[in-house]
């Protein structure tokens, strides 16, 4: 009973955590332009995971650390920077929901690319959550004219490399612990940050005058120990207590978070666009069903 309760409160935090994601990101924005906020975010968080992840970095195999590289870039590294240049144009509460077609793609590439067999009912629910994305960004783009939501494609192409990074996993790191794995990641991205936050103007006398800039550092420290260092461990520890298919029902009641937070900020969010919402949702959880 302990166990069942626990999951269940594991779930909620995490659904809380990476909720209020996007609205941290949106806020950030004020001061920071997306090359510096994606920037800082990697090497915060690369900080956080090298404090309690140093270690795991030894275990690591010469053979994986190709597919970590990988990993790296595609899971943590260029989403960084996508979901905060998308954040400039669209709503963040928009944001959420485009990102529940991370399940929709990774049964894609894992039937396109990887060779994983997918049910009739999957392909299904594909199908389905790429409707309700398209209706989605439509009425997104009619509600709000004076955001280009072009910027979507962004969130959507974010959304393709999580679904590569988790097939990689999958196919090649099975054996590695997911905390090596994620520290490797911010190993082989670390220094690619430091650059991009050198060429993107941080370090600048216009930058440090910004009187948004403190409130900004703040909510990417926030973004990167809660949003990323934090939630990778619960997540580890969500799968490992229950099951996959559990632990991927965050993917349901993280955009009511995130949806909430984009209301009592005063984004518009029509009935349309709730309804597209669900039909995204509905998608998802017809692609999690094996029979």
């Amino acid at each position: 009973m302990f166990q069942n309760n626990k999951k269940w409160v594991y779930l909620i935090v995490l659904s809380l955590i990476w909720g209020t994601s996007f609205i941290l990101i949106k806020k950030a924005l004020i001061g920071l332009n997306p090359y510096q906020l994606g920037a800082l975010r990697t090497i915060i968080t690369g900080l956080f995971l090298f404090i309690s992840g140093y270690k795991t970095v030894k275990t690591i195999k010469k053979k994986d650390w190709k597919w970590i590289a990988i990993s790296g870039f595609f899971g943590s590294f260029i989403p960084a920077f996508f979901f905060a240049i998308a954040e400039t144009e669209i709503d963040s509460a928009v944001v959420s929901v485009l990102n529940s077609l991370v399940p929709l793609n990774t049964i894609l590439f894992g039937f396109a690319v990887f060779k994983i067999a997918s049910t009739r009912k999957q392909v299904l629910g594909v199908v389905i959550g790429f409707i309700g994305t398209a209706i989605l960004i439509l009425q997104g783009a009619a509600l709000n004219p004076h955001q280009n939501y072009m910027y979507a494609g962004f969130v959507i192409a974010s959304t393709l490399m999580y679904a590569v990074n988790v097939n990689v996993i999958k196919k090649y790191l099975q054996e590695v612990k997911p905390l090596a794995i994620a520290t490797g990641n911010y190993v082989v991205i670390f220094i690619p940050a430091i650059l991009v936050l050198l060429c993107a103007g941080f370090f600048t006398k216009e930058t440090f005058s910004k009187p948004e800039l403190g409130m900004s550092i703040w909510y990417v420290s926030l973004l990167s120990f809660f949003g990323t260092a934090l939630a990778k461990v619960l997540f580890n520890k969500l799968v490992q207590m229950s099951t996959p298919v559990f632990a991927s029902s965050v993917t349901y009641v993280m955009p009511i978070v995130a949806l909430g937070w984009g209301i009592l900020d005063g984004e518009g969010f029509s009935l349309l666009q709730a309804f597209a919402s669900g039909v995204i949702l509905i998608g998802v959880y017809l692609s999690q069903k094996r029979a």
